[in-house]
């Protein structure tokens, strides 16, 4: 049963001190009390953060504690034993590898927390209900532009948009509104595999250099078949007809610099690979320059609203009087998703740190293969958030080809599909579609799922082998 325990809670251990495994293994602690008692605070944090929901504790909450808990420990372990300086060191490697995540992140949620206030994704849902497409229609074109969003948007945002749109024009067709969250949320999290912006998982395996930043899109195929095998079984059990069409004063929801935000947005993404492939600087680097595009517009659109306003060409009352503030959207950041990868990060870390992970690591890529280990990472990340699962494939770096490692970026993207609890944009579904979108419901289509799944990773050493 240690064994076991061991092994799972190796496979969730994320960027560990590589440089200083030595230091590590200075202090046996896997078969003490110390790492008796992380592997408990771990695991009953997790149990926390898979309740959420239900018992409506924010994930961060948990994890943060946990994290300080089982670096106490560690600490105390080794200054008995007059290593005072070890672990300060690997909580620094560790903090500095968050740091990275942490900014890139921020400046990606600023930028889409801009585009929602200026309308860009309130035009895009009020044309499709407008347009009067059958139900069958906004399922595929719902699902579709989850798959093409997702690339550029964290897959999050993107459920949330086209749910919007589900339950704008399906109120009265909660079969509807179930079978299209589904899709949406199959959709966004196959789009986000094949870019190294569309899931945290690939940013990670981006910014370690693993992979290039073009070889991901050799991913493409594979993930539409992921998102089109499940879809294509759902269609037929989709309500016929059209709902009715919804009212509309045929207003405009797009502010001004709407779309100038967008193409920034899209400058910002260039200027990061750029910075990466041609300069070998990390792309976090391009992406806060990037916020510095936003911040300068975003001062050009202060002053053009308040001279607007006071040679009286914007009318008192609009939407447009209340300006553009930078430091507002980034204070919408989701922060407790920002704070949540940081309780994950060091609270595993600090398990990899006592040593779990060499315990689990030859086991997993030694004797059971690279491909068997890559598709239960997948399956892993049905159950467990895949951040930490992917930061375990990534600290035990097992010598893998090219293939392999694309296999790994694409089951860990994919494979939280399966169960609604498994990616964060079917949490979320859950709560905005409550009593439509369900557990139960989404379980139901979980084979179909799954027959995606097992398609797109053939299809992948087909086109890619």
């Amino acid at each position: 049963m240690t064994r076991f325990i061991a092994l799972l809670v190796g496979l969730f251990a994320p960027a560990s001190l590589l440089a200083s495994n030595a230091a590590a293994t200075t202090v046996e602690l896997t078969g003490s009390w110390v790492g008796y008692a992380a592997i408990g605070v771990f695991s009953l944090a997790y149990v926390l953060v898979i309740l959420e929901e239900r018992i409506h504790l924010r994930k961060s909450k948990p994890v943060l504690l946990a994290a300080g808990i089982i670096w106490v420990l560690i600490a105390l372990a080794y200054n008995s034993r007059g290593l005072t300086h070890v672990v300060e060191e690997a909580i620094r490697h560790n903090f500095l590898e968050y740091a990275e995540l942490f900014f890139f992140l921020l400046v990606a949620m600023t930028y889409i927390n801009a585009m929602i206030e200026r309308g860009v994704f309130d035009e895009l849902r009020n044309w499709l209900v407008a347009r009067g497409y059958t139900y069958r229609t906004l399922f595929w074109i719902t699902g579709i532009l989850a798959f093409l969003i997702s690339p550029v948007a964290d897959n999050l945002t993107t459920a949330l948009i086209m749910c919007a749109v589900i339950l704008a024009v399906g109120q009265d067709q909660s079969k509807f509104i179930g079978l299209g969250c589904i899709n949406i949320v199959v959709g966004a999290n196959a789009g986000g595999a094949f870019s190294p912006f569309g899931d945290i998982t690939t940013l990670m395996v981006w910014q370690k250099g693993i992979l290039n930043f073009g070889t991901f899109f050799q991913l493409f195929v594979p993930s539409v078949v992921n998102f089109v095998v499940p879809a294509m079984i759902m269609h037929f059990a989709l309500p016929s007809g059209r709902p009715a069409p919804a009212g509309s004063d045929g207003g405009s929801e797009l502010k001004t610099g709407g779309l100038v935000i967008v193409g920034l947005f899209l400058l910002t993404i260039v200027t990061a690979v750029s910075f990466h492939n041609f300069l070998h600087l990390p792309p976090v680097y391009g992406m806060m320059t990037g916020l510095g595009y936003l911040k300068f517009y975003g001062f050009y659109l202060r002053r053009k609203t308040h001279h607007s306003v006071d040679s009286t060409e914007i009318p008192p009352g609009s939407h447009e009087v209340q300006g553009f503030d930078v430091f507002d959207k980034i204070a919408r950041a989701e922060w407790d998703t920002l704070f949540f990868f940081y309780g994950v990060i060091m609270a595993v870390g600090g398990l990899g740190f006592i040593g779990y992970l060499s315990m689990a690591s030859g086991y997993i890529y030694g004797e059971l293969g690279a491909t068997t280990a890559n598709v239960l990472v997948g399956l892993m990340s049905a159950i467990v958030d895949n951040i930490p699962v992917m930061f375990a494939v990534l600290t035990m770096n097992p010598d893998m080809p090219e293939l392999q490692w694309l296999l790994v970026t694409l089951t860990a993207g994919v494979g939280g599909s399966l169960l609604s609890i498994g990616s964060a944009a079917g949490v979320a579904l859950m709560g905005q579609a409550r009593g439509h979108y369900t557990f139960f419901g989404h379980l139901k289509w979980t084979p179909a799922i799954a027959l995606g799944y097992f398609a797109s990773i053939y299809v992948h050493f087909l086109i890619n082998g």
